[in-house]
């Protein structure tokens, strides 16, 4: 009897498209949602990689062009009011700013320091917002597959225990398929949430990097524009 039923369960398909199809409705709607919940995942993974390689090599090619000793007025007729670099963006802040400052005689109008200050972290706080768009994703993604993972599972194996109260069997014949089923939701769930946690956490960790940079670069702005006021 034993030979039989071992015979019957290695003939089942436990493939992926196997188990999914056998799955419940409920089941099949949880693993859905959890392989879009990591294409999504991968997709921001992937733009994020993409943005922050760039907003890197950007602001190494503007840190060379401002420190070149090239005049800053220059430098900005050169990049415009406008500029695609993240970098040049928060420098073409300040210096819109510090040119609204002067009045028509050439003079200075009162708090320009300030103005010029608070319009770069205005900018600064526009590419932080752009840095960090859609971790918020990553991070739901990463906290909650793994409950909706275990939702499915949970609601699997209690369909599996119902076909064993019709069917008055426990051979694994019966008990194998909706246990594997079940526990498909779960694995799914954990693949989309470990990369998802991994790459929140990387990806944080560079956004405040790269926005600190910006910071450090605004303070380093500041202060020679400081110079030129108090002269």
């Amino acid at each position: 009897m034993e030979a039989d039923t071992l015979a019957l369960a290695q003939g089942i398909d436990f493939s992926f498209w196997a188990l999914f199809a056998r799955a419940t409705l409920t089941v099949k709607l949880v693993m859905i949602m959890l392989i879009a919940a990591s294409i999504w995942s991968w997709a921001i993974i992937i733009e994020k990689f993409v943005s922050y390689r760039k907003a890197r090599r950007e602001a190494s090619r503007f840190d060379r062009m401002f420190w070149s000793g090239e005049p800053l007025d220059e430098l900005f007729d050169q990049l415009g009011p406008e500029p695609k670099g993240r970098s040049e963006r928060v420098f073409a802040a300040g210096m819109i700013e510090w040119r609204r400052s002067h009045r028509e005689d050439g003079a200075l109008i009162a708090n320009a320091q300030s103005r010029i200050d608070r319009s770069m972290d205005v900018a600064i706080q526009k590419e932080a917002d752009e840095l960090q768009r859609g971790l918020p994703v990553l991070a739901t993604v990463g906290s909650t597959s793994p409950f909706i993972g275990l939702f499915g599972t949970v609601f699997g194996i209690m369909h599996a225990f119902v076909q064993i109260a019709e069917t008055q069997n426990t051979s694994l014949v019966v008990v194998a398929p909706g246990i594997a089923e079940a526990l498909l939701a779960t694995g799914l769930g954990l693949l989309a949430a470990i990369p998802a946690v991994i790459f929140y956490n990387k990806f944080s960790a560079d956004a405040d990097r790269i926005v600190g940079n910006y910071e450090a670069f605004a303070d380093e702005f500041s202060t020679i524009l400081s110079r030129q006021l108090d002269s």
